[in-house]
């Protein structure tokens, strides 16, 4: 009786109470026709709330969205198309589009009664202002009989996955400075080193062609080595992630680590534009190997959709991997919290003498809200006296490093590591 009566509305459940009521009066007080009104009210929602337990119509959802891929802060149009694939008319319905609270107001739309093979489309907008993954669905449909009487709740189709990528800014199209060995130029560091025709050894990988296998190499590991030939006119970039929980803070859009991720996406579009072959370091990307390949823009995208904080342990994984990149030379960018320097001094040490190293410190407080401290950058600004530090080691080791607190923009930071002014700083350092 208690799932009976979630069945019956406000006004079914007053027909019951009225009709109850009037079967009393009239067995008590002798009248009959009253009585038999009264068995005609108590009826009628009765009958309605086991007409509305029925078989549920057939429906049929689907969803577009345009555009189909977005990022953070985007707006996209969202169209649920509703079908009445049975062979009998649906009762009034009244639709509700199920979203993730970050998406907004959930929409409805009365969708009416629906012939068979009759649609009707229920068009609205979503902005999110997160990245990462997000479901629309699935439909709720209200069934409600035509007096209004009682009224049923069904799931219709399956949830549709959204993927909202970071947003990315534009860095402008200037080249990095010093991204060669020693100075700019256009002859890269592998072919400066080993020649036109470099080759390296790898291990074999499910789709590598069979007549790259290194016979001598395998011999001598007991496992298939395939020969990989880098392209020597292509330069390598490294974008390193700094993903330790406990160093970022903030909340939500405005955490250091939702600008980490930003910035290391706009860095990885913008590096890849320049025509670098780019290696991003995640905990996402580092650990079964596609770190030791390069990464295109729309993949690496995808995977910062995802990217989530991780232990502290993770920056040390990625250290070891970055290592093993830069062994071959290539320009570095890291995007560090500030945060533990026994780990950012192990950070410091990949750069090789004669190479660019480029270095963006958050200042974790600021993005808590929390005061500067007494620290002060390069320019002057009041930061915190960890932030400080980090760059100040940083720059002893020859990167080019600056300060980022919550009110800086990634394209103010990326200026700042390539400025004159901070590329005499570093030299200076590095000496």
């Amino acid at each position: 009786m208690r799932r009976f009566g979630e069945v019956l509305t406000t006004r079914g459940r007053a027909f019951c109470s009225a009709g109850i009521t009037l079967m009393v009066c009239g067995y008590v007080l002798g009248f009959r026709d009253l009585t038999r009104v009264g068995v005609l009210l108590l009826g009628l929602p009765l009958l309605a709330g086991l007409l509305a337990r029925r078989r549920p119509p057939g429906l049929v959802v689907t969803r577009t969205s345009d555009p189909v891929q977005i990022s953070a802060g985007e707006a996209t149009t969202v169209t649920t198309t509703v079908a009445n694939g049975g062979h009998r008319s649906t009762p009034l319905m009244l639709a509700e589009e199920q979203l993730d609270h970050v998406l907004g107001e959930r929409p409805r739309v009365l969708l009416g009664s629906l012939g068979a093979g009759e649609r009707r489309a229920l068009t609205y907008a979503v902005r999110p202002p997160l990245r990462g993954r997000h479901l629309l669905g699935p439909l709720t449909v209200q069934l409600r009989d035509p007096f209004g009487l009682s009224q049923r709740f069904v799931e219709a189709g399956e949830p549709t996955e959204v993927l909202v990528l970071p947003r990315v800014y534009p860095l402008g199209g200037n080249r990095p400075p010093g991204t060669g060995v020693g100075a700019e130029g256009e002859i890269p560091f592998m072919v400066a080193l080993h020649g036109e025709d470099d080759q390296s050894i790898r291990e074999y990988r499910d789709g590598d062609d069979l007549r790259r296998i290194h016979w001598p190499a395998t011999a001598r590991t007991g496992e298939l080595m395939v020969r990989q030939e880098d392209r020597p006119a292509r330069r390598r970039a490294i974008v390193l992630l700094d993903p330790r929980v406990d160093a970022h803070a903030g909340v939500g859009v405005g955490s250091s680590f939702e600008w980490a991720v930003s910035a290391a996406a706009s860095m990885v579009v913008h590096l890849s534009g320049l025509g670098y072959a780019v290696h991003l370091l995640t905990p996402e990307t580092v650990g079964d190997g596609p770190d030791a390949l390069p990464i295109d823009p729309a993949q690496a995208l995808a995977v910062l959709a995802v990217a989530e904080p991780d232990s502290g342990l993770a920056l040390a994984r990625l250290t070891r991997a970055a290592l093993g990149l830069l062994s071959g030379g290539g320009l570095l960018v890291a995007v560090l919290a500030a945060h533990d320097e026994s780990a950012l001094r192990s950070v410091a040490t990949l750069r090789h003498p004669g190479a660019t190293a480029l270095g963006m410190v958050l200042d974790t407080g600021s993005f808590a809200g929390r005061p500067a401290g007494g620290g002060a950058d390069a320019g002057g600004r009041a930061v915190a006296p960890e932030a400080a530090r980090a760059v100040d080691l940083l720059r002893g080791a020859g990167w080019r490093a600056t300060t980022v607190t919550r009110d800086d923009t990634v394209e103010h930071a990326w200026s700042q590591v390539g400025s004159r002014r901070d590329a005499q700083v570093a030299l200076g350092a590095s000496r």
